[in-house]
């Protein structure tokens, strides 16, 4: 088919990859390049970068909606446009040009976790399941009928990182089979139950501060939803600290929240709200990121050292 293909980041990759291997990509629309890092230099999106290196044209437009964008689109008389987190809205004029319609790449299983970050939401409020929905595109956000839907497990310790990587590759080959559908005719049509709807919302960086008042576990899959953006981070002895690994562990105790409990070759055990919570790898401001057996011998703790909230050591 020839196919219009819109996405942006690192999770959009393998789905152009395959999209391009069996059809005919005959533009790719990404977002336009962004400031990125300390140096705050415009980069590019890992999508263009990939279909550069592939010899695929790219667009990037800033607007989509005064009617030059459409044109464009009708211009390059795609059958079809495929998406995976393109990352921006579209509207109905653009939505009507290619006549076998839109099919999107969303990381849940929808109806659940509607929006712009279901993996890091997923894992924030500890579902243990999760999947990839290919989707038609309407105008109500997420709200399309779905055409394919596959769900896996997710780990216990599986970060948002991981399991984005799992779902991209696990999306492509799912896209492939709603491309054959769409091209035989028998792509189903699946409504979405308006009574199972659950929205997430745009992760910023306040989705890291830890509040070691939350339950063990609860601060467990933060520190999961975090990594890689924003990473789940507090305060000890004064100063930044991100908090990489840990492992949540059943126990009472009369410990105030954020006190070091315990401290062992390869943990900080650490009270909270509810449980304790290891500490097993982590990152103060300026340095890297070190497992606790190789932290602990640069800058030792004891317990009843404090781990803090960020605004309560403010």
């Amino acid at each position: 088919m020839r196919i219009v293909y819109f996405g942006t980041p690192q999770l959009a990759v393998p789905t152009l990859d395959a999209v391009n291997e069996h059809h005919e990509v005959v533009a790719v629309v990404t977002q336009p390049d962004r400031p990125r890092g300390r140096s705050g230099k415009p980069a590019p999106p890992e999508v263009k970068t990939w279909a550069l290196e592939h010899g695929l044209p790219v667009h990037q437009p800033e607007k989509l909606h005064d009617g030059a964008f459409a044109e464009w689109l009708r211009e390059q008389n795609p059958e079809l446009c495929v998406v995976a987190a393109y990352g921006r809205l579209l509207k109905q004029p653009v939505l009507d040009v290619p006549p076998q319609g839109w099919l999107n790449l969303h990381p849940s299983l929808l109806p659940r976790w509607r929006g712009p970050s279901p993996i890091q939401t997923a894992i924030l409020e500890g579902d243990t399941v999760t999947g990839a929905t290919i989707m038609r595109i309407v105008l109500e956000m997420d709200a399309g009928d779905i055409v394919l839907q596959e769900e896996t497990p997710i780990g216990p310790k599986e970060t948002a990182a991981e399991l984005s990587d799992r779902l991209a590759v696990m999306g492509a080959t799912l896209m492939m089979k709603a491309i054959g559908l769409v091209a035989d005719g028998d792509a189903p049509a699946i409504p979405q139950d308006p009574q199972r709807v659950t929205i997430s919302k745009v992760f910023e960086k306040e989705h890291g501060r830890i509040h070691w008042t939350e339950s063990a576990q609860h601060i467990h899959n933060r520190v999961r939803a975090c990594n890689p953006w924003p990473m789940a981070q507090c305060m000890f002895r004064g100063q930044f600290c991100r908090i990489h690994g840990t492992v949540p562990i059943l126990s009472t105790g009369e410990a105030p929240p954020g006190t070091v409990v315990a401290v062992n070759k390869n943990q900080i055990v650490v009270a909270t709200g509810d449980g304790v919570l290891a500490i097993t790898k982590l990152q103060m401001a300026g340095r890297k990121a070190l497992d606790a057996a190789a932290f602990l011998r640069g800058m030792p703790i004891t317990p009843g050292d404090r781990f803090e909230d960020i605004a309560d050591a403010r």
